[in-house]
């Protein structure tokens, strides 16, 4: 009886602090699975850089292809999704009160099942068996352990998928008539989309397998290019929503701002779920068998997302300016001048947005049918998926670190540690502009993606491209270096920065703000959207590419 007493009065004294101790070691474990994996997909990626600029040579048992899969999977993939877990689930349990014990034994059969999975698919690409680069759609064939492997990636993912589901059922059930915390809203639209957007590449997988054992002769290639896409570009938006969710939620209290508009979060996420599968098709502008028609839908789908981001411009910067103005800045940019730069927990999603602006614009070029003829598989679109993903996302991660780490781990962010990561923030951005940059500028001159060798016999042209290629070179350099900072600062934190209490950053709306409305929170009605605008953009096409199929592909191996 006085163990339980005990037991009780520690666990209420946890949650004093601010966090459940077991919420927090399952979020600390993706975390840490997230990093690492940051770290070996970092140096991979160094060594792609290096190789392609023509100043390393890699050794006989390594070959360019390997490095590209293993490159684009743990970090597209894994990082992203083991960081996306982590935070989110620490955001849920604070925001709803903890995670009920069924929704944690579901988190971490998640965790086990990425686990096998990624071992799986790591164990093919170091054996050569599975060099199809990260978009593993055919007419490229791995070995079966592959697709299996990422198909308990996706279980996984499902299986946390469902917690938040079930999470967030029990507050609504418990808290009838009140509104969700804006984080838990966030996840729920972050779920919900990484759900059914993986619906598509999930039913391509398992096609590939039978196909790669040998039991099916050929496959569909069209059928299975556009199911891939239609994850592929839902893919990079669920990675916008979680880092929108921080600026919405966390980095106006980190200014001593006041969230914008509670009501216009909620309509940007709902925006991004029910428009944002349809689109897939703008990665396909190419290829044959797809009618113009279709393809021009899907490009008006795509940039229908421009209208929730610039919704997020405005309210941001509207933030921004409110709380300069508030800290004693005058005039019209004097605001700007007052905001904390010296603070990583801002400087570095900072730096993300007005990253995103650029890429923004970048991702137009990529969606216009004639523009899209220009830069299509050349190393602009290399370019531009950096400057999506590896500034406007992964730095929001990264400021997101400063504060999560020690508030799960009980720990300080202490004012070395926040220097330490302004550091990384610059040395990441610096990186990130010679190489993103330069691979926009040699791109635009034709420089192919995906390949190992441009030399072209030493043709004049390929030969222009060869100063752009030692710059992406020495911009890769420096990412590795901001990696390596970044992954001592994560594991610094997490395990030995001084003990005490760090706060969860969750943003006040304006004390005039009205209420938002109960029906936001209607997500059976979102949801039945979302499959109508998906139905719309996809059953006809897909339907086409079976009944008037274009002849089948063998699995293909090139290596």
């Amino acid at each position: 009886m006085e163990q339980a007493i005990q037991s009780t009065l520690r666990e209420k004294a946890n949650r004093a602090l601010g966090v459940n101790l077991k919420d927090a070691k399952l979020s600390k474990a993706y975390l840490s699975v997230s990093f690492i994996t940051l770290l070996v997909g970092g140096i991979l990626g160094l060594l792609q850089g290096l190789e392609r600029s023509g100043l390393l040579e890699l050794p006989a048992w390594l070959n360019y292809y390997q490095v590209l899969t293993a490159h684009g999977i743990l970090l597209i993939l894994i990082f992203t999704s083991t960081f996306t877990i982590g935070y989110l689930y620490a955001g849920v349990s604070h925001t709803l009160g903890g995670l009920l014990p069924k929704v944690r034994k579901m988190a971490w059969t998640g965790f086990v099942l990425m686990l096998i999975g990624v071992a799986l698919v790591v164990i093919t690409i170091v054996a050569n068996e599975a060099s199809v680069l990260y978009t593993f759609y055919p007419p490229l064939a791995a070995s079966p352990v592959f697709y299996i492997g990422l198909v308990f990636v996706v279980l996984g993912i499902w299986s946390c998928c469902f917690g938040v589901f079930i999470n967030y059922n029990h507050w609504r059930k418990n808290h009838r008539g009140e509104v969700t915390p804006l984080l838990a809203f966030f996840a729920m639209g972050v779920f919900v989309l990484w759900f059914f957007g993986s619906l598509g590449v999930t039913t391509e997988v398992l096609t590939l397998i039978p196909w790669s054992l040998g039991w099916k002769e050929t496959i569909n290639v069209m059928v299975s290019r556009t199911l891939f896409w239609s994850f592929g570009h839902t893919l990079v938006n669920i990675w916008y929503i979680v880092a929108t969710s921080a600026w919405y939620v966390v980095v106006p209290k980190i200014i001593g701002g006041r969230v914008f508009s509670d009501k216009l979060a909620r309509l940007v996420v709902v925006l991004l779920v029910i428009l944002n599968i349809p689109g897939g098709f703008h990665h396909q502008i190419i290829d044959p068998g797809i009618s113009e028609s279709v393809k021009f839908l899907h490009v008006f789908m795509s940039i229908s997302i421009a209208f929730p981001s610039l919704m997020t411009a405005f309210a941001m910067f509207a933030v921004f300016e409110r709380a300069g103005r508030k800290l004693g800045g005058k005039g019209l940019l004097g605001w700007f001048k007052k905001l904390p730069w010296g603070d990583v927990r801002f400087l570095a999603p900072m730096v993300a947005m007005i990253a995103f602006i650029p890429a923004g614009a970048g991702g137009i070029v990529n969606t216009s049918n004639q523009m899209n003829q220009v830069i299509h598989n050349t190393l602009w679109v290399v370019g531009h998926f950096h400057l999506t993903v590896g500034t406007s996302v992964v730095l929001t991660f990264f400021g997101i670190c400063y504060w999560l780490i020690p508030y799960l781990a009980k720990r300080k962010l202490t004012p070395q540690m926040n220097k330490l990561g302004v550091i990384q923030t610059i040395i990441w951005t610096v990186g990130m502009i010679l190489m993103s940059g330069s691979q926009h500028l040699v791109g635009l001159l034709g420089d192919p993606r995906r390949t190992a060798f441009t030399t072209y016999g030493d043709h004049n042209t390929a030969l222009s491209w060869v100063p752009y290629e030692y710059v992406m070179g020495i911009g890769a350099t420096l990412l590795l270096i901001g990696v390596i900072i970044q992954v001592y600062a994560v594991f610094n934190m997490m395990f030995f920065a001084p003990k005490g209490e760090t706060e969860f950053p969750i943003g006040e709306p304006e004390d005039d703000a009205l209420p938002t409305p109960i029906w936001m929170e209607r997500w059976g009605l979102w949801i039945v959207l979302m499959l109508m605008v998906v139905a719309m953009a996809y059953v006809v096409p897909v339907v086409d590419f079976i009944v008037n199929a274009p002849p089948g592909s063998p699995p293909i191996k090139t290596w």
